[in-house]
């Protein structure tokens, strides 16, 4: 009996699908992914073993890094929401009777976070890139017991968003008697939770 030798055939996979799935993947991460703001004050924060996330919304966060001096702190402010910074703006305008121009206004709801005093903050706001940089590290919200403006801005921000929650993000070399202030400040506005911003560090081995 004869027998038939059956041809081998080439086996082509159509790869097109694929590439299409992998642009579409790619187009969602980047018109979804949202960038982290860069920092006007340069906080090395502690580690801890706790992993609990930040909220991802409706977050203000105080910044608390040491002076030149190693003596003393100094203390910046943000929230994350453009909306929430400018409802704050037009507390600030009706406190203090400043009056912002547009582009004022549109340079502060971008900017993650302030660190000057309000009677600064106009000039502060019509300085180029470069000078605002050059204030960010020697600028600070003032927090005296005679002139403890960082309760004014707590107290703008909860206005402007009652389900705003509070982080303090503070530098490990801090002196603490700034972070007492920045805390003794929270009390006095009625705030007793907030989380703690710091790195993850690893799990002790039981």
């Amino acid at each position: 009996m004869a027998k038939f030798k059956a041809k081998k055939q080439n086996i082509t996979i159509d790869m097109t699908p694929m590439v299409d799935l992998a642009f579409l993947l790619i187009t969602f991460f980047m018109l979804t992914v949202k960038f982290r703001a860069p920092e006007s004050l340069e906080v090395h924060v502690p580690s801890s073993i706790a992993d609990t996330p930040l909220p991802a919304q409706d977050i203000m966060v105080i910044s608390i890094a040491p002076d030149a001096t190693g003596k003393g702190g100094r203390v910046f402010f943000g929230v994350d929401s453009k909306h929430t910074r400018l409802a704050i703006l037009e507390k600030i305008q009706e406190r203090y009777g400043y009056e912002f121009d547009e582009q004022e206004k549109r340079l502060f709801s971008v900017l993650p976070e302030i660190g000057v005093p309000f009677s600064q903050l106009k000039s502060y706001l019509n300085t180029s890139e470069a000078e605002r940089k050059q204030v960010d590290k020697i600028s600070s919200i003032p927090i005296d017991s005679t002139n403890n403006e960082l309760k004014e801005w707590i107290l703008f921000a909860r206005y402007s968003n009652p389900k705003i929650r509070i982080a303090i993000r503070a530098d490990e070399k801090t002196p603490y008697p700034v972070i007492a202030r920045v805390i003794e400040t929270l009390r006095d506005q009625k705030v007793h939770r907030f989380n703690l911003i710091t790195t993850l560090e690893a799990q002790p081995k039981s």
